[in-house]
């Protein structure tokens, strides 16, 4: 019989329907007060923010949302998502953004916030074609990017780091373990490049 696709694709529905209600629960936790506030990165720019001019150009501090920066002016800056990818940008994060008078954006991260790693199961969005991964009784979005260089699909295992001690809308991806496969060996997902000079120049 070929049923084996369908069986797999109502797995994945499930999945992403389960990820969907808990991502709804988690919202009305939050408005009816059973659990903290998700942080608000433009009141954390407004306080730790700052934007000067140097030499070089325009100088804007800021945090990280998970997908973009935002400064302290309330502006959003876009982060390539490679970059934030590949550095495993942590919602949280102080970030400098370099506008340099030549037009070009260089990043680095100035302040990492503390992180804790968890394990969980990536799912799909079909309707916006979002990728999250459910960790216990949270649900995290995750960059496309990150998921697209892992080769990740959903139903894999995914190493998320996260904010420690604080709630947090995204997650950045570590590493993802795919399946076992007939041979009864872990198909191998690729290394994360690390990158220990934290800045781009686009």
């Amino acid at each position: 019989m070929n049923d084996s696709r369908e069986i797999l694709q109502i797995k994945k529905l499930i999945v992403a329907a389960e990820s969907s209600l808990r991502e709804a629960r988690e919202l009305l936790s939050v408005l009816s007060g059973e659990i903290p506030p998700l942080p608000n990165a433009a009141e954390q720019a407004k306080e730790v923010g700052r934007v000067t001019m140097g030499v070089d150009g325009k100088v804007i501090e800021g945090i990280f949302d998970g997908q973009n920066m935002v400064g302290p002016d309330g502006k959003m800056y876009s982060v390539p998502a490679n970059y934030a990818s590949k550095s495993k940008l942590v919602e949280g994060d102080r970030l400098k953004l370099t506008i340099t008078n030549d037009g070009s954006f260089i990043y680095k991260q100035i302040g990492p916030v503390e992180r804790q790693r968890l394990i969980g199961t990536l799912t799909k969005d079909e309707t916006s074609n979002e990728y999250r991964v459910v960790a216990g009784d949270r649900t995290y979005r995750v960059l496309l990017a990150s998921v697209t260089y892992f080769k990740g699909e959903a139903g894999d295992e995914v190493v998320i780091l996260v904010p420690k001690d604080k709630p947090s809308r995204w997650g950045a991806v570590e590493n993802i373990i795919k399946p076992t496969s007939f041979s009864g060996e872990a198909a191998a997902s690729p290394s994360a490049p690390s990158s220990d000079d934290l800045s781009l120049q686009q």
